[in-house]
């Protein structure tokens, strides 16, 4: 063990007890690249054994956080302690208590699986014979032992990301940092990667998770902060953030699509609610705070003279929730952040 491992090990043991049960505390974050405030006052808390999900756009500042907490970018002001080790004062300790997966596979395309394990494992001061050992494991704990011999420039993306987060466990760090770990993927492997997510939370890990999917938030967290613009603009269960725009909201596809504005209107006089419109499938979608206004608003359309093909009422969703509390969808700002984490 090199001394960084020892002492992380010790405080990681320290951090079992009640007076540590937060895994990440945070106050008061702020980043700033020039005249630019990535992250605007950040506060993040993170409980010991949950998935927490950092939902937002991109460029919300969603990796800039995630890279102050795990020793990447200095912090410009506040402050974040990891098991309750402060990253400012202890950074090589925080950089033992964590492992960091993020939005770009960090593997060496000219090596094969087991090669790429066993330098990871090698860097952090593991034996020869264990680092094998471990990569062995590894590979075959994320379905990669068929490939284990073969170079990564011949991997798929998801292979390369399972890798990648199979790298990142080599010291099993008790928290795990993933941003964006879906991003690219299809549907068949995004499922496997979170039935992975699931599996290692099982086993005892924290994870701390970004996305701008909201059907991978809703699916993993446990709890969600949502963040816009540098700021946290909600937080809570997923339960608890969609009840916040009502307990269901009411689909209506019209004809035409050009009659969405003059329904919005009608919506927002008739229930002082902004209604959601869809241009794309001429639907609009109304949070109700009781089911029988959905009654009211149909009537209302009709009077009206606006034509409508379907009516569906279903629980909130969160893309409902983020459109509420944003006025825009997680794919609208397409500005990237300063820099990823690979």
């Amino acid at each position: 063990m090199t001394p960084a491992t020892i002492e992380a090990s010790r405080v990681g043991s320290e951090a079992r007890g009640p007076e540590s049960a937060l895994a990440v505390d945070a106050h008061g974050l702020v980043k700033s690249f020039g005249d630019q405030r990535a992250v605007d006052g950040i506060d993040l808390s993170v409980r010991r054994g949950e998935v927490f999900g950092v939902l937002g756009p991109n460029g919300a500042g969603k990796t800039t956080t995630l890279k102050m907490l795990a020793t990447l970018l200095p912090i410009d002001a506040g402050e974040a302690a990891i098991l309750g080790v402060d990253v400012r004062r202890e950074p090589h300790v925080v950089r033992q208590l964590l492992g960091v997966t993020g939005q770009y596979a960090s593997v060496d395309e000219l090596l094969t699986a087991t090669e790429n394990l066993v330098l990871f494992a090698r860097l952090q001061g593991i034996g020869r014979a264990e680092a094998k050992r471990k990569a062995g494991t590894l590979l075959e704990q994320f379905d990669l032992t068929e490939a284990a011999a073969k170079p990564i420039k011949h991997f798929s993306g998801g292979m390369r990301r399972r890798l990648d987060l199979a790298a990142s466990l080599i010291t099993r760090p008790p928290i795990i940092f993933l941003d964006e770990p879906t991003t690219g993927l299809d549907p068949r492997t995004r499922g496997q990667m979170w039935e992975t997510i699931r599996e290692l939370v099982r086993e005892g890990s924290t994870v701390l998770l970004t996305t701008q999917y909201l059907d991978e938030a809703d699916q993993l967290a446990d709890r969600i902060q949502v963040i816009d613009h540098g700021r946290t603009v909600a937080l809570g269960t997923p339960d608890e953030l969609k009840s916040t725009i009502g307990g269901s909201s009411l689909q209506v596809q019209l004809n035409e699509a050009g009659d969405l504005d003059r329904a919005s209107s009608i919506v927002t006089r008739l229930l002082d609610e902004q209604a959601v419109p869809s241009p794309e499938d001429r639907r609009l979608t109304v949070a109700l705070k009781r089911s029988d206004q959905a009654v009211d608003v149909l009537l209302a359309l009709r009077e009206a003279g606006v034509g409508i093909e379907s009516v569906a009422v279903a629980k909130p969703s969160l893309d409902e929730v983020f459109l509420a509390l944003t006025g825009h969808d997680t794919h609208e700002d397409q500005t990237e952040e300063e820099e990823t984490i690979r």
